[in-house]
């Protein structure tokens, strides 16, 4: 890939729209404007910059306000070098304007399928970002129950992380973008 850097935000803006066939890989995490609000910047505008959002401090309400600023992928740190190096060539499908997201939306909702109602209600609490203990609650079950369904619904999923599990969902439309 040809790799170009940016100071801040700011620079980049300043030169985005010049940009032509490029993917965005930001940190969440930066001085002045985040991640986040570089995504929505890029939004307002109505620059479509097919982007990934990086982090060392992600949680579950964090990555779904990136998918929802426009993020396709949102990446915790540490990772491996693959994994970022799959989400930009996934990037690169949406540049050439090929539908990547139908199969991949297709496979989610089977996956969602083999999801029994308990599981399903467990997800949302999940991808809520609600700790076990809260959903637990809210179920009337006890957390070692949520932890259960929890286990199952990755599993079910294929799903490794949570962030990718958020991922999946945002895809599916599981959440209004």
């Amino acid at each position: 890939f040809a790799v170009r850097m940016h100071k801040s935000a700011a620079d980049f803006l300043a030169i985005a729209r010049t940009l032509q066939n490029a993917c965005l890989v930001t940190d969440l995490r930066m001085p002045e404007i985040d991640g986040v609000e570089l995504l929505r910047r890029l939004r307002s505008e109505d620059m479509a910059v097919p982007s990934i959002v990086i982090t060392g401090h992600g949680d579950v309400p964090m990555a779904v306000e990136a998918m929802k600023a426009g993020a396709l992928d949102f990446i915790e740190k540490p990772f491996d070098d693959e994994t970022l190096i799959e989400a930009i060539k996934l990037a690169s499908l949406r540049i050439r304007g090929h539908p990547a997201d139908k199969g991949a939306a297709a496979a989610v909702e089977e996956r969602l399928k083999l999801l029994s109602g308990r599981e399903r209600e467990v997800l949302s609490g999940a991808v809520a970002g609600l700790p076990n203990k809260t959903i637990a609650y809210d179920l009337d079950i006890s957390p070692r129950t949520v932890e259960i369904h929890r286990a199952n619904v990755m599993q079910k999923m294929q799903a490794r992380s949570l962030p990718e599990l958020v991922r999946q969902c945002l895809v599916a439309g599981h959440f209004q973008t």
